[in-house]
């Protein structure tokens, strides 16, 4: 062991770090790095904090926005749902499903990209060379990124998706490339399934358009096909009372958001005339409505002998 007289000259600056490390260890080396340890030391403990920090508020903030997506907010702001519009508790608790899923991961990425920035601060304090280091990462996220842009592309648009709420699992929608029923909705891929069976597999970076057939409200279309001599008055007045009168059975009652409306005649041909007849619905309950409505009032110009179009070649029908 060291004996006083062995000390090292910065041993004799009383208070100083050296002349600490040199009373409590006696060792020379501890003694002559003990400034440059602490130094050391304070700025890698500051690094840590200040990371923890950015990482905190980066939460906090990604928190706020999933909150807001969660609230239909976000939403609101992107100009995404009509506000006149109160989403069911399905969808309210769909959005913050998706909202949280978003979240999570904004806040892995956060926590990854500071961790990096903070261990390239902490390896630049022990004097470890990063030129070399950073040209090659770089070298390889150039080419990395040259190979993977449209993942990326699909990356970001998902995440768009999530956050909007554009459609989820469940909803009908025609998204150009393919129409269908939503089966799984991931940050790269959207899977749906046509009304034959196929399922497509359609990446999210490829999607320009979204037609979603289950948000808010839907519309059941019925158009009447009816010949040139029929009475397109009596004919408008017996396809409303009928629709009205059956959308109140029980069967369609619960699905009906609004009486039935008949908007006239929507278009002349040479085979006749075609009248139309709009009714809100619920969600995804538009075809059954129209199929209900279609049964009903063909029943009824048969009864009443509301002249159709008829087939080439074939006889008229009264």
């Amino acid at each position: 062991m060291s004996v006083l007289g062995d000390a090292p000259a910065c041993a004799a600056e009383t208070g100083s770090w050296c002349a600490r490390f040199w009373s409590w260890t006696h060792s020379d080396f501890l003694s002559t790095s003990a400034d440059s340890l602490v130094d050391g030391t304070f700025r890698v403990v500051l690094i840590i904090v200040i990371g923890l920090v950015v990482r905190s508020l980066l939460h906090r903030a990604i928190r706020r926005v999933v909150d807001g997506a969660a609230g239909g907010r976000l939403s609101r702001l992107l100009g995404r749902a009509p506000r006149r519009i109160r989403p069911s508790t399905v969808v309210t608790a769909r959005r913050a499903q998706r909202a949280q899923t978003i979240g999570s991961v904004l806040r892995s990425i956060t926590s990854a990209v500071v961790l990096l920035i903070a261990a390239v601060m902490i390896l630049a304090e022990f004097g470890v060379a990063l030129g070399p280091i950073l040209a090659s990462a770089g070298i390889v996220g150039v080419a990395v990124g040259f190979g993977a842009q449209n993942l990326v592309r699909d990356f970001l648009s998902g995440m768009f998706m999530l956050l909007e709420d554009q459609y989820g699992v469940g909803d009908i929608v025609d998204l150009g490339s393919a129409t269908g029923t939503v089966e799984a909705v991931g940050l790269r891929i959207t899977t749906i399934r046509d009304l034959n069976g196929t399922v497509w597999y359609v990446r999210n970076g490829e999607i320009l358009r979204v037609g979603n057939k289950s948000q808010g409200y839907a519309v059941a279309v019925v158009d009447l096909p009816l010949a040139h001599q029929a009475d397109m008055a009596d004919a408008s007045e017996l396809a409303g009372r009928v629709a009205t009168e059956r959308v109140k059975q029980d069967d369609l009652a619960a699905e009906v958001l609004e009486d039935p409306q008949v908007l006239g005649v929507e278009k002349v041909t040479a085979e006749g005339a075609t009248l139309r007849l709009t009714v809100k619905v619920n969600p995804g309950k538009q075809w059954l409505v129209q199929r209900a409505l279609n049964a009903a009032i063909t029943d009824a110009f048969d009864d009443e002998h509301v002249p159709r179009p008829n087939p080439i070649g074939l006889g008229g029908r009264g």
